[in-house]
């Protein structure tokens, strides 16, 4: 499996994060971008850009993953969620620093403007002239307006320490969580073997049969997984509908696969197989 890139040094410790566990998942599935692809909806080069760190991938993708792996998809949004407001936190101080320097250049006076003169003038008298006594400086006044975009400056930053803050205990929880179900849990094996399924197209007791899930019509639909979705789409395959791989998932391809089905037999076209489309592709 080609090793992946190097994420960009600038990225946010947040979406840093973020990236690196979709990897991990990506790595354990096995999948390749194409495969990623297919299951999700997004295109390759869009999963390209998500895991390189390039651009924030949106919430959807983020949950498709998790689903196709087997993940519990909540940490995984709370990760998304920090690494999307302190991408939108980094976005507003651009605009904040450039209204305080527009405030500041309108409280500049203009380059031909001169001080009125202030003090007073001595006349003369006789030979001797009086100088004109010095005018004491004028205490520096706060500009108008100033204050207000300081605090928000420091509440923004405020906010973004806190959100660190808040993260590095999320990753150290989710870390330690991680550990303890690698040694608890065989899920993370699981996911990193998916089954493999083999169709055996018979006629059983009249009705077709692909030998794996022992004959069941169980109802499934969208994001559904295991033996039953793979012996809908060995009977799909059988009626000359592409599902796909026979992989047992019911991604974008099986959903396609099953409306198209149920458009030719006259079905409801609602994408779930229920005992009425079961009972056609088994007939």
């Amino acid at each position: 499996m080609p090793r992946s890139k190097t994420l960009p040094a600038e990225l946010d410790p947040s979406a840093r994060q973020l990236v690196a566990r979709l990897r991990r998942l990506k790595d354990h599935s096995e999948l390749t971008m194409r495969q990623l692809a297919a299951k999700t909806g997004y295109s390759a080069k869009s999963w390209e850009r998500y895991l390189g760190g390039v651009s924030l991938p949106p919430r959807e993708a983020v949950e498709a993953l998790a689903r196709i792996t087997g993940t519990d998809p909540v940490p995984l949004l709370a990760l998304h969620e920090i690494a999307a407001d302190s991408r939108d936190g980094r976005r507003a101080r651009p605009a904040v620093q450039r209204q305080d320097e527009q405030h500041e250049c309108d409280q500049e006076p203009s380059a031909g403007s001169t001080a009125p003169h202030s003090g007073p003038t001595v006349a003369h008298s006789g030979p001797t002239v009086a100088q004109t006594a010095p005018t004491p400086p004028r205490a520096a006044e706060p500009t108008p307006g100033r204050f207000p975009h300081i605090a928000l400056t420091a509440g923004i930053a405020a906010l973004a320490v806190a959100l660190s803050a808040v993260l590095l205990l999320m990753l150290r929880l989710d870390d330690d969580a991680g550990q303890a179900a690698v040694t608890t849990s065989p899920r993370t094996t699981a996911a990193s073997s998916p089954p493999s399924y083999t169709c055996r197209i018979a006629r059983v007791d009249g009705r077709w049969s692909a030998g794996i899930n022992q004959g069941r019509d169980t109802e499934i639909g969208y994001g559904a997984t295991g033996a039953d979705v793979a012996e809908a789409q060995c009977l799909l395959r059988r009626a000359g509908i592409s599902p796909g791989g026979i992989d047992g998932m019911f991604g974008p391809l099986t959903l396609r696969a099953v409306k198209t089905f149920q458009d030719r037999a006259g079905l409801t076209v609602d994408g779930m197989l229920g005992p009425r489309s079961w009972k056609a592709l088994r007939g």
